[in-house]
């Protein structure tokens, strides 16, 4: 190809061709900063997302974690318990066979029939208590073996609330679109189905929109009244405010999402206001802490209204109003569900201990009538050896007769020879109650829950 001269350029077409080029560099440049920002923003963005998730499932594997160990804990000292009482019953109960084994050992030689139907009735109330405590123990260790099933399937349950969180988004997709009645229905629901995944049961564990008069005799209806032990209560609200959050999701500017987070923070600040005023927790006939508890069903909403408001969990707090969401009321109602659970398991170990007493009084009592059978033959064979004597002895009427045999001819019987009882109990063998008073008994280890 020719190479064209330099010269023959026109030199009033070079400033206008450099300026074209100069402004298409430009331009592209520009709109290679504008999309390299808009990555930028939506990369920010998916980080976010992707730390409050991993945040999410870090608190919920911490409390796996530590709700499985507990639950460990609980099955080891279940099992410790159970097999010290198994010891113990077999203990017991091989100590009373050798005792009664002795016993008859000894006697079987003076016992009658009769003898043996009275002891047999005295030893028969004993016999019924030791089946009774067996069956009892049994229960007890089959109601334990459900509850921990039953806590074991609560975990899972735990662990499947990220799976349910597409399901969620439905649901509030459907909420956001009615009206208030249908938004509050909603989050009351939300609400409940959280306590049922902490396993605590309607009526039992807590009640829904129970009625109350306050001091001026105006009616409360709280969203839940949790129920404690020992006459407990804590009352939780359920509040859903989504109108502004919805428009701040889906805002188009940085400005027009700010503003509609202001608006969000104002009308949960609102709702705190409205519980406060309404005073749940001086409720004449309810043993609830000075706070409720505001559940916010939509855990992103809450998160956006601590972040954009980092005043407006200590508002609600000083106001006697805690916010929480699913994730921070779950451990409290997990907490509630175990002192149910200890709560049963106390009542159950009292009634154990109402039951050894009542084996302990019934063993005390064959004790007293066998050591009253005791005391009764000693003095029959007491007896029964001064006769002999009497009769036998040096000086005793068998000798003064015995030449009457030689005397008469009508004699035709001998005199048989009579010799003393001699009570050859084995004295050392028996002697296990004396000798072990000082010891601590195996059933006295266990110590009972009161």
């Amino acid at each position: 190809m020719p190479e064209i001269p330099i010269a023959a350029i026109d030199p009033s077409w070079i400033l206008p061709v450099a300026a074209l080029v100069a402004g298409l560099a430009l331009g592209g440049a520009t709109a290679l900063i504008l999309r390299l920002r808009q990555l930028q923003r939506h990369s920010s963005e998916q980080a976010q997302r992707l730390a409050q998730l991993g945040h999410r499932h870090q608190a919920l594997r911490s409390e796996y974690d530590r709700l499985l160990a507990r639950q460990r804990e609980h099955e080891r000292q279940h099992k410790a318990q159970l097999r010290l009482l198994n010891e113990n019953r077999e203990h017991l109960k091989l100590e009373f066979e050798n005792l009664a084994n002795r016993i008859f050992e000894a006697r079987g030689r003076q016992f009658n029939d009769s003898s043996r139907a009275t002891l047999n009735d005295l030893l028969q109330p004993f016999r019924e208590q030791i089946t009774g405590f067996q069956q009892r123990i049994d229960q007890v260790h089959s109601e334990s073996l459900k509850g921990h099933a039953l806590l074991e399937g609560e975990l899972r349950k735990v662990l499947e609330v990220g799976l349910q969180m597409s399901s969620q988004a439905s649901n509030l997709a459907s909420a956001l679109k009615g009206d208030k009645k249908t938004t509050g229905n909603w989050g009351e629901a939300q609400l409940e189905r959280t306590l049922e995944l902490a396993g605590l049961l309607p009526g039992e564990h807590y009640e829904t929109q129970a009625a109350f008069r306050d001091e001026q005799g105006k009616r409360r209806l709280p969203d839940v009244l949790i129920k404690l032990p020992d006459n407990r209560h804590l009352v939780i609200d359920s509040k859903v405010s989504l109108v502004d959050y919805e428009g701040a999701v889906a805002a188009e500017s940085e400005e027009q999402r700010l503003a509609l987070l202001e608006g969000h923070a104002r009308a949960v600040r609102q709702h705190i206001d409205d519980l406060a005023g309404k005073a749940y927790a001086n409720l004449p006939g309810l043993g609830s802490p000075d706070f409720v508890l505001m559940f916010m069903p939509v855990e992103p909403a809450w998160i956006e209204a601590m972040r954009h408001n980092r005043d407006l969990f200590n508002y609600g707090y000083q106001r006697g109003v805690v916010l929480v969401s699913h994730s921070t009321l779950m451990p409290v109602l997990r907490t509630v569900a175990n002192l149910w659970i200890v709560e049963r398991s106390n009542r159950e170990a009292q009634e154990i201990s109402r039951s050894a007493g009542d084996l302990y009084n019934q063993v005390c009592t064959v004790a007293e009538r066998l050591q009253r059978l005791g005391n009764t033959l000693q003095a029959a064979a007491n007896h029964y050896n001064s006769t002999v004597i009497s009769l036998s002895g040096k000086q005793g009427l068998a000798g003064k007769v015995d030449r009457f045999q030689q005397l008469s001819t009508a004699t035709s019987k001998s005199m048989p020879t009579l010799e003393p009882l001699h009570l050859d109990i084995d004295t050392e063998r028996l002697a296990f109650g004396a000798d072990s008073g000082g010891e601590e008994d195996p059933v006295d280890s266990v110590r009972v829950p009161g």
